[in-house]
This record gives structure tokens, C-alpha cells and sequence, in this order.
């Protein structure tokens, strides 16, 4: 179960739930490693840009970063609606619920139908930090709020698009239950989930409307204009997840208004940084959220580490992706809780070992470390070199399993430090490290 808890935080939902269980049992190491690779996050109104920038239906929407520019946006006939719907953007969820740190203003989303309300309740959200579910205790520091027509849905709908490892290419997942988690769809529900494979070729850029009326009409149970409508928006939401190397497409919900017209209302989407030589937008998206993400992913992308952060106590150091997992899962099995996912690489030196300890103590919840290293690749003892020398910046116990390559050399070094306790074997690691938190 921890396995699936790992990959669902780790690639951002780059697969759906009922999915990804399906890979658990082949997964490589070598294909866990690029599930866990960091992907381009967008907050809502760069994904709506990029949405409307390539043919998408969407709500219509403006963006403030100072409060000067209300005035003219609220005037603005373009934006002229019956209801206003303002939002804080940041790169969290959960912002509906979450709270402002300084004013206490309470929700990050607002409806209103009044326009002299729209510049107080941007005023309250603008340059403050909002505190989420998702943020830490500081929350993120609000430099944009999005003001957008608020639209009514009689109907939505679930439609994605994203890389499948079973069918070898694209695949569509469409259904008509949508505006909820997928996974509790394909759950309660599984003759609600309808997938569509897509043939890939050099000459095929463009979907069949053949299968997009059927997806339409199959998947999202339409028919009518409206089935003719939504295939268009599945054409044109292909041909972008080709132009922009997407990994993950996912619109939900796609609503169909009470005007009978089909909009794409919220989107998740994910894009392959291998293709950032080629998509010069995606350098522009990081400088932009540069300073809205959280700091310790900030710190992983400067160390070049693959990490996601959990929800336990027991931080972990490992080299290898599917490594990291095994080493999670054993965690559990014995009681504890992960901290994190951290994969050093195979590559990892002294220098990387005291990287992953910075980051790892950023963390105030971590009590215990679990250092599980095979040593392939890697040196053993280069790694118990880092070790010792990194020791210092830790607070708590530090655990250490190191297997393979000059393995009896480096627990020699580790067995002259005091605070390093050495493990026999991985079971040994686990129940070390576990008793450790259950004693603090």
C-alpha cells in the first residue's frame, strides 16, 4: 500500500490511482526513477493561458499582481458577468479552506455578485501569505490573484489525457462522473471510467474525430451538439498535449454550462522537463513560480535529488528509486512512518550526502534517519565519508545499512563514530530506526 501512497505523491497524479496500482508489480527501478522525476507545476491561470493560447473553451478570466489594476478590470466589458469568482494563485491545493496569515482573512477562493466587493477581497489576498492544507505553517506568499466569471455547471464531466505504460503511447480516460477524485469514480463506480487508447504515428497529429465523437459519445455520454462540441474540445486538447510534450492532461471538471455550452473549468497538467530545449514557455513558467513553491523542493532541485515529502517521521537517504520504495514499504511493515522520498542517484558523492542532510533537516517533524545505500555504482565508502562528515548538521539517530561495493570498508569508518549506529541488513535498519521514534 505504501508503494502506491509513494507513487501517487511522487509523479504529481501523473496517472491516475486505478491506473498506477496496475504497475506496481512491473515496475523496474528504471522506470520507477522517471515516474519520480520532477515535473513543470502551473498554477491555474498559467494552465488556463495555455489552455485558451491553444483553442480550449474556458471561463473568462484576468490576472492582478497590483491592486491598481482592479479598477480597470472590474470596468473591463470583456469580463462582464452576473458573478465574479476570485482567486488567490499559488502552488498549493485546498485553497477554498486555507486562511491568510497576517489579516486572517479566511479562504483563498471567493464568490461574489457584487463588484464593489471584488477590490476589498483582492486587497486581503494580495502580498499576504496564504496558509492551506498543502503549505507549511509560513504558507506561500500570495503575488497574484486571478478575478474570472463565475459560470454555472449543470454538468460535469472527467476527461484526461496522459501516457500509458500498458498501451504503449497516449491513452483518453473519459467519464461522466466528473467535479470528483477519479480514483473514487473508478472505485464506487468502474463502468464509469471508459479508456481510449490512441495509434500513435509519424502521421497522426491530429485525433480521428471518429474517436473523439466516441469518446464523447461513449465515454462522457453525450450526444447531440454537445457531443459534437466536446469532441472538439478532446481534438483540440490532444493536439496540445503533443505540442507542449505533456505527460498528463487531466480536465476535471469539464462542465457543461446551463447555456449548453462545454468548458473546460480545472486542469492538471504535467510536461516532460527532458523537452525544456525545446519549450522555451516552460523556463518562463519556473522563473515565475520561483518563489511559490515550497522550499525544500526548491533545495531538491538545486541538489539535484529526486524528493517528495511525506507525511512521517523517519527520514529517509537511499540510492535508487525502487530502492527508496522497498525501503519505505519496510518501514511501514514495521510500524514507523516514511518523512520522505529521497533518491540520491547512483552518482551521489560526499558533497550530495551532505545536500540530502541539509534537506532532510528542514523537515522539524523528522525524529530518526534511515540511511539505506547499495552500493553499485557508488562507493560505499564514499558515501560513509559523507556520512561522518555530514553528521554533524543532524539532531537525531541516524541509521545506516550500506550493501555492495567496498561495503565492509565504509562500516568499518561508520563503526568509528558513536552516533552512527551500523545496520546488519535492511530488516535490522528498519526495526532500528522504527524503535528509535517509538522511544521519542
Amino acid at each position: 500500500m505504501l508503494f502506491r501512497k509513494a507513487l501517487t505523491n511522487i509523479n504529481g497524479g501523473l496517472l491516475p490511482s486505478f491506473m498506477r496500482n496496475s504497475l506496481r508489480d512491473t515496475l523496474s527501478p528504471a522506470t520507477a526513477y522517471f515516474i519520480s522525476k520532477r515535473h513543470i507545476n502551473l498554477q491555474e491561470y498559467q494552465s488556463k493561458q495555455l489552455m485558451e493560447k491553444n483553442g480550449l473553451q474556458i471561463q473568462k478570466f484576468r490576472i492582478v499582481s497590483d491592486l491598481s489594476q482592479v479598477k480597470n478590470i472590474v470596468a473591463d466589458e470583456a469580463l462582464k458577468a452576473n458573478e465574479y469568482v476570485i482567486k488567490a494563485q499559488v502552488l498549493a491545493g485546498g485553497r477554498g479552506k486555507g486562511y491568510f496569515k497576517n489579516s486572517g482573512f479566511k479562504g483563498g477562493v471567493k464568490l461574489t455578485n457584487n463588484k464593489a466587493e471584488i477590490e476589498p477581497i483582492v486587497k486581503a489576498m494580495l502580498g499576504d501569505y496564504l496558509i492551506t492544507a498543502q503549505t507549511t505553517k509560513e504558507g506561500i506568499l500570495v503575488k497574484k490573484v486571478m478575478i474570472a466569471e463565475a459560470i454555472d455547471i449543470q454538468k460535469e464531466l472527467y476527461l484526461a489525457i496522459l501516457l500509458d505504460r500498458a498501451s504503449g503511447g497516449p491513452i483518453i480516460v473519459a467519464s461522466p462522473e466528473g467535479g470528483m477524485d477519479i480514483e473514487k469514480v473508478a472505485e464506487k463506480s468502474p463502468e464509469a471510467v471508459h479508456k481510449f487508447p490512441i495509434s500513435i504515428s509519424e502521421n497522426s497529429k491530429d485525433l480521428e474525430r471518429q474517436l473523439a465523437l466516441r469518446v464523447a459519445g461513449e465515454g462522457l455520454g453525450l450526444n447531440g451538439q454537445l457531443k459534437e462540441d466536446a469532441a472538439t474540445e478532446i481534438s483540440s486538447l490532444y493536439r496540445m498535449f503533443l505540442k507542449l510534450d505533456a505527460l498528463q492532461m487531466e480536465i476535471n471538471p469539464l462542465g457543461i454550462t446551463t447555456q449548453n455550452q462545454v468548458i473546460c473549468f480545472d486542469a492538471k497538467m504535467n510536461f516532460d522537463e527532458n523537452a525544456m530545449f525545446r519549450q522555451d514557455w516552460m523556463n518562463q513558467i519556473l522563473e515565475e513560480n520561483s518563489g511559490e513553491e515550497d522550499p525544500r523542493d526548491r533545495l531538491a532541485r538545486e541538489y539535484n535529488l529526486n524528493f517528495v515529502p511525506m507525511d512521517g517521521n523517519i527520514a529517509c537517504l537511499v540510492n535508487g528509486a525502487g530502492l527508496a520504495m522497498a525501503t519505505m514499504d519496510i518501514i511501514h511493515r514495521y510500524g514507523g512512518s516514511p518523512a520522505n522520498f529521497l533518491d540520491v542517484g547512483g552518482s551521489v558523492n560526499q558533497a550530495g550526502v551532505e545536500s540530502a542532510f541539509k534537506l532532510i533537516m528542514t523537515d522539524k517533524k523528522v525524529k530518526a534517519v534511515l540511511v539505506n545505500i547499495f552500493g553499485g555504482i557508488v562507493n560505499c565508502e564514499t558515501i560513509a565519508k559523507g556520512l561522518i562528515a555530514a553528521k554533524n548538521q543532524l539532531t537525531v539517530p541516524l541509521v545506516v545499512r550500506l550493501e555492495g561495493t567496498n561495503a565492509e570498508q565504509a562500516i568499518n569508518l561508520i563503526n568509528t563514530v558513536p552516533d552512527i549506529i551500523s545496520a546488519k541488513n535492511l530488516d535490522d535498519a528498519a526495526q532500528k530506526v522504527v524503535g528509535f521514534t517509538k522511544s521519542t
